[in-house]
Formats: structure tokens, C-alpha cells, sequence
């Protein structure tokens, strides 16, 4: 049995993400002392770390939400289910990547077209290229967002 703080202290994190997650219905205490405080098992521990590994890959809080009904009814579900949910989050991740390194690119050939110098950034190619030129700096995603309007 654990009070908040000392499974914090096991699983090496604050009490508040323990009230956080309590917050968002991941765990709840088992129990609760005559005097409100919150009582864990080791049950609830394990379902901490699972939390805490879960979202140490990338899973969001109602990812993980969904992952532990499963966990708690596997009987019920497929290893398809799972790896479903795996390979739609790695999808997800890997258009990420794709966008941050769409934004590395822009960013680098904003940086490379500026001197830096310590003259007035009136004429500075950075903010001009801002200013009248999306195309300079390869604005993929605005202008997929205006496609998405014009077809709604």
C-alpha cells in the first residue's frame, strides 16, 4: 500500500501528475484513509508505469485512456486492435516529422539568405522574404490548409 507521495516516489514522478491523472481518470486511488488520504495498491502502481511508458513513447492522454480499457479487457480484444493503434500513432508521428523538417528547410533558407549583420533590418531578406514571398519560403502547409477551405 502507498500514500500519493510515496508512489510518486517509486515511479519518479510529482504528486501532482498523480492528482493529474486522477484528474483525467487514467487512476484512481483504491482506497482512501478515515482522513481523505489517497491509498494505492501495487495494482495501481503497475497501471502508473504502464501510464508513464505509455506516454514516454508519444501516446496522448486519451490514447493511453484507450490502451488501458484494453489492458484491462484483453480477453476481448485482438493484437490487431493494438497494433492498429500503434501504427496509426506512427503515422501520425512520421507526418510530424515531415512538417518539422518542411519547417528546418524554411527556416534554414530564411537564415542562409540573411548577412546578420548589424546593419537596420529595413532592408533585412528575412522579413522581406516574409512579407512578399510565401513561395521563397516554401509554405506547404498554408497552402494545403487553403485547399481543405476550398473544398469544405
Amino acid at each position: 500500500m502507498y500514500r500519493i507521495g510515496e508512489l510518486a516516489k517509486v515511479c519518479e514522478v510529482k504528486t501532482d501528475t498523480l492528482r493529474f491523472y486522477e484528474k483525467h481518470g487514467l487512476l484512481a486511488p483504491s482506497s482512501r484513509t478515515e482522513s481523505g488520504y489517497r491509498i494505492y495498491t501495487q495494482t495501481d502502481a503497475d497501471r502508473l508505469r504502464f501510464i508513464l511508458r505509455a506516454k514516454a513513447v508519444g501516446f496522448t492522454l486519451a490514447e493511453i485512456s484507450e490502451l488501458l480499457s484494453i489492458e484491462l479487457d484483453k480477453a476481448n480484444w485482438a493484437c490487431a486492435d493494438v497494433k492498429g493503434l500503434v501504427d496509426d500513432k506512427l503515422s501520425h508521428v512520421e507526418q510530424k516529422i515531415a512538417e518539422l523538417e518542411r519547417f528546418r528547410r524554411s527556416l534554414s533558407s530564411l537564415s542562409q539568405a540573411c548577412c546578420g549583420g548589424p546593419e537596420s533590418a529595413e532592408h533585412c531578406s528575412i522579413l522581406e522574404a516574409l512579407e512578399t514571398n510565401c513561395d521563397q519560403i516554401r509554405c506547404e502547409n498554408h497552402r494545403h490548409d487553403a485547399k481543405q477551405a476550398h473544398k469544405q
